[in-house]
């Protein structure tokens, strides 16, 4: 294994036995007001953006998934439009009925291909369920190998010799949401999720059972529902910054870090995208393996947020989907 691969490719390894749980975050879908604009910022990113029809796939490269996709908006403002996830062909029996019982079936997204069940979540946004391999992680991401520095030498590259950052993976997502505890439930009682880590009814951090970061999804308070950011995966804290100047240069000037989280424990950047909401550079982020019970806990704002990086924007935390002035102080 290289020091940029991971563990994507593996199907699914590992299973903690009689749960019925999502394996992945197989897709989140979003739409924009400018196809072009969202393709020259997330080919800035460093993805592989790849038009499809009438609309932008996201994949990683060498991966052959594609982790997002983004559609065009008919509204001037961005909107999540549905999430899919990844499960077992095997419980399909099993979450048919799981579904029915929820009382939240609802017909597919007019956008997507029809596969899969469908619900929708407390906050309206339908939900895919698609029988699929495993995508998220089934272990920790490796750290890029650094060759020793012989003496006499740098070990900082020339600036013209920095290679462009390429993420690895879709990490998490973190959506808006009016009532996180209600959510939480969602997450937890139909698709199996666990929680993570947590601060009061403010944010909440939810991981698969089968084997996965941190943190698939996290949820934040809000006035609506919304997509706040996706986290991408990157090999070193190089990495990280480099990205960070990547996007400077591209003329992406917008947004926080670089710094280190608490809850999740990755080093991170983030960067405003044209319609108000983020992609994070993210390095290092915690892994909890299928078999082991993550020691969730309630967290202080303080102990929640981060360890260390710039001031915070006034606005990161605002949801653009919405009327700004609707949103809470």
């Amino acid at each position: 294994m290289t020091s940029r691969e991971t563990r994507l490719d593996a199907p699914h390894l590992n299973r903690r036995p009689g749960v019925l749980a999502v394996h992945s975050l197989h897709r989140f879908v979003v739409s924009v007001p400018d196809l072009d604009e969202a393709e020259r910022f997330y080919g800035a990113f460093g993805l592989d953006v790849r038009r499809v029809g009438d609309r932008l796939d996201l994949h990683t490269f060498g991966h052959p998934h594609a982790w997002g996709s983004v559609l065009r908006a008919s509204a001037p403002a961005k909107r999540l439009e549905y999430v899919a996830w990844g499960i077992d062909e095997a419980d399909l029996p099993a979450w048919r009925a799981r579904v029915a019982g929820s009382g939240a079936a609802c017909a597919p997204h007019p956008a997507s291909d029809g596969s899969g069940l469908w619900l929708r979540n407390p906050d309206g946004t339908p939900q895919q369920l698609v029988v699929a391999d495993k995508v998220s992680p089934s272990a920790k991401s490796k750290a890029a190998e650094r060759a020793p520095v012989p003496p006499g030498n740098g070990a900082a590259p020339a600036r013209s010799k920095v290679a462009p950052v390429r993420p690895r993976y879709l990490s998490h997502v973190l959506f808006f949401t009016p009532d996180v505890p209600r959510m939480v439930g969602f997450a937890s009682d139909v698709l199996g999720l666990r929680l993570s880590d947590r601060s009061a009814d403010i944010i909440a951090f939810l991981h698969g059972p089968h084997g996965s970061d941190h943190h698939l999804i996290a949820l934040a308070k809000s006035n609506a529902p919304g997509l706040h950011h996706s986290s991408w995966d990157v090999a070193s804290i190089d990495e990280v910054g480099n990205g960070a100047e990547q996007m400077r240069s591209a003329g992406y000037t917008q947004g926080w870090g670089v710094g280190r989280h608490v809850l999740g424990s990755n080093y991170f950047h983030y960067v405003r995208d044209p319609w108000g909401s983020y992609a994070e550079y993210s390095y290092d982020i915690d892994f909890v393996p299928h078999d082991l019970e993550w020691p969730s806990a309630d967290h202080p704002p303080e102990d929640s947020f981060y360890v260390w990086g710039p001031a915070v924007p006034a606005d990161f935390v605002t949801n653009f989907e919405t009327s700004p002035g609707d949103n809470p102080p």
